[in-house]
């Protein structure tokens, strides 16, 4: 652990402090957050965003102010509505270009591929929005089987063209729409696009190394030192292990908050390459069971992971199991209990915390 890496972490990625008033505001700061789980990035959202509610939350998805797409490493993540035209151009090419072997292998040639942007483009101009079976529906009436993965990654790829995005899910089954209905959807020279993602990767997430920008934004080296250069006025780096770590130039930071409960692939523990700044690495398959991709929800102490946890949703209440890497104390189950309450009123329930 690095108790000075820690305070920044935990200060820049707002987790100590948040002077956000908007969900959306949260996003922007962030540049992305992962959104394949999409009740957990609601989460992301809220815990840096005191008071705030899935309600208010779920609002801003749903009138297209916070979308969400395929972005950093082809990966779905939530973006604010005026990012997403900057940031799929900057990064889909490369994501394109490494799927093309995956492409080939589920039979998608660029006939069919074109077929399904175009028929997918049409349908959901003028403000129509439809759930991913609805689409899948859609397409297999017009010829194009979505057997397999073929489905997701069709509708992958009219993202990646700056065609799609997503809005709030049904049942956990996303609906699509047409980017235009953002109205905002610009981009910017590529130069620039590596800067602003560079200035946001840097500010919200520093302490953090090159790597670990290249790591999370699926880029080259080369561009991502270039994007770093063109901010570096604005930063300040440090040396650590041998490895140069670039933070904004600001204030220490006050103490990190004593309890966060995380959800699983939040920004606290997939921003980086090297995450043994805030866990254990013995305990980090803990948290990714198997090492198959799936984040389990994360306990943090004194910005130390330390634990998991679960929940189980019912009518009036929420039920938080917990899982500590070692045994807490009496004073860690009480910070424990007032920062799982926290997320009971997230979603306005009570919390009945088990161990």
């Amino acid at each position: 652990m690095n108790p000075a890496i820690i305070a920044h972490r935990m200060h820049n990625q707002r987790l100590s402090h948040s002077d956000f008033k908007k969900p959306v505001e949260v996003v922007k700061w962030l540049g992305a957050l992962q959104g394949q789980d999409y009740y957990g990035a609601k989460w992301s959202i809220g815990v840096r965003l005191p008071g705030s509610t899935d309600a208010q939350i779920e609002k801003r998805i749903d009138d297209h102010a916070i979308v969400r797409t395929w972005a950093m490493r082809g990966t779905l993540h939530m973006v604010a509505a005026d990012d997403v035209g900057w940031m799929v151009s900057l990064l889909a090419p490369r994501i394109l270009s490494q799927t093309a072997r995956r492409y080939q292998q589920l039979e998608l040639d660029e006939k069919t591929l074109q077929h399904s942007d175009d028929l997918l483009a049409k349908t959901l101009q003028n403000g129509i929005r439809l759930t991913r079976k609805e689409l899948y529906t859609l397409l297999e009436e017009n010829g194009i089987s979505t057997m397999g993965q073929r489905g997701i990654h069709l509708l992958q790829h009219a993202s990646l063209k700056g065609l799609l995005c997503q809005s709030i899910a049904e049942s956990n089954n996303p609906t699509f729409f047409h980017v235009d209905g953002l109205g905002t959807a610009s981009s910017m020279p590529h130069e620039e696009a590596l800067a602003e993602l560079a200035k946001r990767f840097f500010q919200s997430r520093g302490p953090a190394t090159i790597k670990d920008f290249s790591r999370w934004a699926g880029l080259t080296l080369t561009d991502c030192r270039a994007g770093l250069a063109a901010i570096e006025p604005a930063m300040v780096s440090e040396e650590i292990d041998s490895s140069i770590y670039w933070r904004p130039d600001v204030p220490e930071p006050a103490d990190v908050p004593r309890v966060v409960m995380l959800p699983g692939f939040d920004e606290y523990i997939l921003g980086y390459k090297d995450r043994s700044a805030v866990i254990d690495p013995a305990y980090e398959t803990l948290i990714v069971p198997g090492m198959n991709g799936m984040f389990f929800p994360t306990i943090v102490i004194d910005g130390e992971v330390v634990g998991t946890w679960k929940r189980q949703m019912k009518k009036d209440t929420i039920k938080i199991t917990l899982s500590p890497f070692e045994a807490f104390s009496k004073e860690d189950l009480k910070d424990i209990e007032q920062a799982a309450q926290q997320y009971g009123d997230f979603y306005e329930k009570s919390v009945d915390l088990q161990l």
